[in-house]
């Protein structure tokens, strides 16, 4: 799934407990990157430490005027990284290097005020905690390029993760959630805030966007606060972080169905997906005649390993509520397949068949019923609803590899062959494509200062 030069994972080591992965590298061990304000400025002239434990050695160098660092020909091993300037720290971050090598780039950040914490307390500075009760227990230390930590099981369900991520990002809060609107020159400044982190997030840095929205909850702890600040460490694969925030959020605004939604996304984006379920499920509850809270339930369905509690009998309230929905009928027949029982393939057929009469380009629904008119065997049926998939959407890889599957069957191989080929290139291009967009979307490094590792989900 993934390139070579990507097989690249950090191990942050707040000396109590840490989020565990390895570095891979292919060519000679080479450590380097820059060192920020907490405001996100290159800062030069900062010292960067670089500490080996096996066997003990320290070597240190300082940032140039571009605020960048680097160590290079390397022994493999396990490294501590940290970086000091006129009184302040970074947080202390652990590399470990193995015998195969490419290039490890790390951004360390300086901290706002008095000394970070060493390694072994890892307390969170006064000026990092958030002003209000239950303070969420992490710290956003800076960026690494896309390494599918915070990924999950097969392809399929990252590919969806990331996706419901960056949909949950462009989500409208509804009135009930937004509520009244203070005057205060706290709420001003936290809107100003929030202005500063778009405008950040437009010019791809995300990191001082992502502090600029934790400044705002700290002043304004509104639902659309705690929303976009979660929305922006789900978007960059703070898994465990933005179900925190989503969290609190909920429990603040119990209303809003768009932070339910978004709580259910992050779960999902990190295997609970059960949990994950019952949130979208209670997120249809608070407006039954949103279509959003069933198409994000619909898609975790067909991704998730097993059928998901509350699903089906909401997505068949979507179809109750919105028969004329090529989208409700799709979804609600692909649940009904995730239960193998009795009278299920029917019921799905039907279903599929009424979606693309609705719409005569759902090439979703056309390649479902050429899988179940293939699995009666019914090649010649078979084709003609995967030929009519690829009229309606032809890069559906999949749709080219069962038509050649089904060529195949009646005896056609150059045929056959002609449609793996094409399911081959496809794959490809959507494979570079979706490496091209993650690299895009840097991932941020977080310290978890009180807690052990978070649960394993590759």
């Amino acid at each position: 799934m993934f390139s070579a030069f990507l097989s690249l994972i950090i191990l942050l080591l707040p000396a109590v407990g840490a989020r565990q992965a390895s570095l891979k590298y292919l060519d000679g061990v080479i450590i380097q990157g820059t060192v920020l304000s907490a405001d996100g400025k290159l800062v030069s002239g900062a010292v960067v430490s670089l500490e080996k434990d096996e066997p003990p050695d320290t070597a240190q160098t300082q940032t140039n005027e571009a605020g960048t660092f680097s160590f290079a020909f390397l022994s493999t091993g396990r490294y501590r990284l940290s970086a000091a300037k006129s009184g302040l720290r970074s947080h202390t971050i652990a590399v470990v290097a193995s015998s195969e090598n490419v290039t490890a780039k790390i951004d360390l950040v300086l901290q706002l005020t008095g000394l970070a914490p060493e390694p072994s307390s890892f307390s969170v500075p006064a000026s990092q905690t958030l002003e209000f009760t239950d303070k969420p227990d992490f710290t956003v230390a800076g960026v690494v390029d896309w390494t599918a930590v915070g990924g999950h099981g097969s392809d399929s369900t990252l590919r969806t993760s990331e996706s419901l991520a960056s949909q949950t990002f462009t989500l409208k809060a509804d009135g009930a959630a937004r509520g009244a609107s203070s005057a205060s020159d706290d709420q001003k400044n936290a809107d100003l805030h929030r202005l500063a982190a778009e405008r950040d997030e437009k010019l791809g840095d995300s990191l001082t966007a992502v502090h600029e929205y934790e400044q705002a909850v700290r002043l304004d702890p509104s639902e659309q606060n705690y929303f976009e600040w979660g929305s922006e460490l789900l978007l960059h694969r703070a898994v465990w972080e933005a179900q925190e925030v989503f969290r609190k959020g909920v429990d603040a605004y119990p209303k809003s169905a768009r932070m339910q939604i978004a709580l259910g996304t992050a779960l999902f984006a990190g295997a609970r997906y059960d949990e994950a379920a019952q949130r979208l499920c209670d997120a249809s509850d608070l407006n039954p005649a949103d279509p959003t809270p069933y198409v994000f339930m619909g898609k975790i369905q067909m991704a998730a390993p097993n059928p998901l509690a509350c699903v089906e009998s909401k997505l068949a309230r979507f179809v109750h509520q919105q028969p004329g929905s090529s989208v409700a009928n799709y979804l609600y027949a692909m649940s009904i397949l995730k239960h193998p029982r009795k009278q299920a393939v029917p019921q799905a057929e039907a279903l599929l068949t009424k979606a693309v009469g609705i719409d005569s380009q759902c090439g979703e629904a056309y390649l479902q019923l050429g899988i179940i008119a293939a699995s009666q065997r019914d090649f010649i049926k078979a084709i003609r609803f995967y030929t009519k998939a690829i009229e309606a959407d032809p890069q559906l890889a999949d749709a080219h590899y069962r038509l050649g599957v089904a060529y195949d069957r009646v005896n056609q191989p150059a045929k056959s062959k002609q449609e793996f080929q094409l399911h081959d290139k496809i794959r490809q291009q959507q494979a570079a494509a979706a490496e091209q967009q993650r690299r895009q979307v840097k991932q941020f490094l977080v310290v978890q200062p009180s807690r052990g590792p978070g649960p394993a989900v590759n």
